[in-house]
């Protein structure tokens, strides 16, 4: 599969525009929607604004003090105790009120474990027409507390029906969890087009959500005809977009009423991006982004912004040389089209799932984020200043397992999800 690409480059200070700041600031409450000015205050004060690209040699000498580190560090971490094995192909991952688990298996089922594994139950009442194949099936889930209510959101692959049965596309499903079964489920959000379903790559599939708003991540589809829709505003190919919880559309989202252009798009020119987080100490809204051959990227997410792809890239076309072929859009940079905060080159690590830490049972991991990693079979953690990427170490490299999610549980644990057949949730804590 190609997302199973791998490898690993360093770091380096984001040149990242301006307009998305002064937007967050013009009222539309954030990058997220979240408002607060204190937040965004916070979101554009760091060090990483404005930075310039550091030499490769530079690059060279980060990414050997981050292996260091790396080494280093492996001695002192603690143990990745298994909670529970037996999953197909774990994708997402949520808490209930409880401290029970909701965990999806990309082969269309929706389980719900104990705290502390001993116990595994199925949710029924899941989406019709789930598309199972390649990267598709049932990917992410979202738990959320309302009322009396324990509402819970689902991505995955729906396949198409009558003349379009041949087709696929990420669609968002929402229902309420009663005992064991979702009630009163409604499908929120449906890409625009569907592919054929022979074309099984490059799905996307992460969510995020932030009060009444909600993100979600949608990839390119991989071949050549497909990817350029990445910069299209008439398909979601390739894009970031925000709905409000019942599926609407807000008002303030850029694109609202642009002729030709899907409203629900919040940002574009996306590859494949599986990870989609909030800082939760500035509000931003972070993702990770498969590359293909190389460039891998970790982008700050901005209102209307343009992440370049496939018109720039810091990746290469699959079966070229490594470390000797020409980046896919022929260059880097292009005005107008924003920067990551940090990428992998010259092959790629896989990168899927990510949190920022914020809790008390690792405070030298405080503001940290978390990135698993499939063909690398390992978690980074990056630290920052502000937005600036200082320092990347791979940890857990030597479990040697696809790694597809991670997530903070509520006592400061992480919870790690392996790709596998036999899948597993993995706990890292003192």
């Amino acid at each position: 599969m190609r997302e199973q690409q791998c490898a690993g480059e360093p770091a380096r200070a984001a040149n990242l525009s301006r307009r998305g700041a002064l937007g967050r600031l013009a009222g539309w409450g954030g990058v997220a929607g979240l408002g607060g000015a204190s937040a965004l205050l916070a979101g554009c004060g760091g060090g990483g604004d404005g930075g310039m690209a550091e030499s490769p040699a530079a690059l060279e000498s980060a990414a050997q003090v981050a292996d260091t580190a790396a080494s280093a560090e492996a001695a002192a971490l603690p143990a990745a105790r298994v909670v529970r094995a037996g999953l197909n192909h774990p994708w997402g991952l949520d808490f209930l009120g409880d401290g029970s688990l909701l965990v999806t298996e990309r082969a269309g089922r929706l389980r719900r474990i104990s705290a502390d594994g001993s116990s595994m139950s199925s949710i029924s009442g899941l989406p019709p027409r789930i598309f199972v194949g390649g990267q598709g099936g049932l990917l992410d889930v979202i738990v959320e507390h309302l009322g009396g209510d324990t509402w819970v959101y689902l991505s995955y692959t729906e396949r198409g029906t009558g003349p379009q049965y041949n087709t696929a596309g990420l669609a968002v499903a929402r229902a309420r969890l009663v005992a064991g079964a979702l009630r009163d489920l409604a499908v929120i959000f449906r890409a625009s087009p569907k592919v054929t379903v022979s074309n099984m790559s490059n799905y996307g599939g992460r969510m995020a959500l932030a009060g009444t708003k909600l993100f979600v991540s949608l990839g390119d589809h991989f071949t050549d005809a497909e990817r350029i829709r990445a910069q299209w505003l008439g398909a979601h190919h390739g894009k970031i977009v925000r709905i409000n919880r019942n599926g609407s559309v807000p008002a303030d989202n850029p694109f609202v009423g642009q002729p030709g252009a899907l409203p629900e798009i919040w940002s574009r020119g996306h590859r494949n991006p599986q990870g989609l987080t909030f800082n939760p100490f500035t509000g931003e809204l972070w993702s990770s982004e498969h590359g293909p051959q190389g460039g891998d990227e970790i982008n700050v997410i901005e209102r209307g912004q343009n992440y370049g792809w496939p018109r720039i890239s810091y990746g290469c076309e699959y079966g070229t040389t490594v470390g000797a072929c020409t980046v896919v859009g022929g260059k880097r940079e292009l005005t107008g089209m924003e920067q990551p905060q940090t990428w992998w080159v010259p092959t790629s690590i896989a990168p899927s799932g990510i949190s920022f830490y914020d809790g008390a049972m690792f405070p030298e991991w405080r503001g940290n984020l978390f990135v698993a990693a499939l063909k690398d079979t390992s978690l980074w953690r990056l630290t920052l200043s502000g937005r600036k990427v200082v320092s990347r170490s791979a940890l857990y490299r030597g479990l040697g397992r696809r790694m597809r999610h991670v997530r903070q549980a509520p006592d400061g644990a992480l919870l790690v999800l392996t790709d596998e057949d036999n899948g597993r949730i993995l706990r890292i804590a003192r």
